[in-house]
């Protein structure tokens, strides 16, 4: 495997979430590593444009070997940030920008190469083959090694696909958001031999109270004794029983919840509560 079982999501590490210092960001990453999670996911806008530059400080300090895990960045959108002078929101896929940007995440993560570099969202205004020009330069340089998209239809892996091998498609999937099982996108990706990565994997079974995730909690109670686990490995459970080979990104930074994490990737379910946690997502049986 190229990119571990489970990613660490590095979204929250620094100001849009528990703000760790380079000696905490440091020491999770050790942690992350000795528990088998080598993979670790970033983008350009995480803490408006800053925590990249805060984890290359850290992977520095660490002590980790660099060919010892997998860098992931995401480019292209252009938010509001003291950091960017943009007067809207909005997405940027041009050549330059795209080599500019991952450049940018070389320099900042203190690293040669990306593992891989995402498209973070698709564009309507996106040149396919604009892209590929940067994506065919990029490799042609040894700074990315992988090519992906992040929350792309299948007509708009399709669009890029044509043009360029597409490895990764980090989309949104959990308990609450599976409508990429049921409008094509994991058919597709299963298909053309690209890689699915989930972002926000708990969804909002944890977040929100309502009738859905009442029922999820009921039937998740019901077989936690079974399984000997807690309910959120349960739901990373059911996510990677998936035939896709989905890996979650988990953006915890607790490491005891990190290690319930990894032992998930142990649990396999029998395949009618498979189902019985999918009706109880869903609300009805399946046709």
């Amino acid at each position: 495997m190229k990119y571990s079982r489970l990613i660490a999501g590095t979204m929250t590490w620094g100001s849009w979430g528990k703000q760790l210092s380079k000696t905490e960001m440091a020491d999770l990453m050790n942690f992350c590593v000795q528990n088998q999670i080598t993979t670790f996911d970033h983008a350009d806008i995480y803490g408006s444009y800053t925590t990249e530059a805060q984890f290359g400080k850290a992977l520095t300090y660490s002590g980790l070997q660099r060919e010892d895990i997998q860098l992931i960045s995401k480019c292209g959108i252009q938010d509001f940030s003291d950091n960017r002078n943009n007067t809207v929101k909005h997405y940027n896929y041009s050549k330059d920008y795209i080599i500019w940007s991952a450049e940018e995440s070389l320099k900042h993560l203190e690293t040669e190469y990306l593992d891989l570099l995402l498209l973070h969202r698709p564009s309507p205004l996106m040149v396919a083959e604009d892209i590929a020009e940067a994506i065919t330069t990029l490799k042609k340089d040894g700074k990315i090694r992988d090519f992906g998209v992040s929350n792309f239809t299948p007509s708009q892996m399709d669009m890029i696909g044509l043009r360029m091998d597409i490895d990764v498609n980090q989309i949104e999937f959990s308990l609450t958001q599976h409508s990429a099982m049921h409008n094509g996108t994991l058919d597709y990706i299963t298909t053309n031999g690209i890689k699915p990565m989930a972002w926000s994997p708990l969804g909002a079974v944890f977040k929100d109270d309502n009738e859905q995730t009442r029922r999820i909690h009921k039937q998740l109670g019901a077989l936690k004794a079974k399984y000997n686990a807690t309910e959120d490995q349960l739901i990373l459970a059911w996510i990677m029983k998936h035939p896709s080979h989905i890996h979650p990104v988990t953006g915890t930074t607790t490491k005891e919840r990190l290690k319930l994490a990894i032992e998930a990737t142990k649990i396999d379910l029998e395949l009618e509560d498979w189902f019985l946690i999918l009706e109880a997502a869903q609300g009805h049986s399946v046709p």
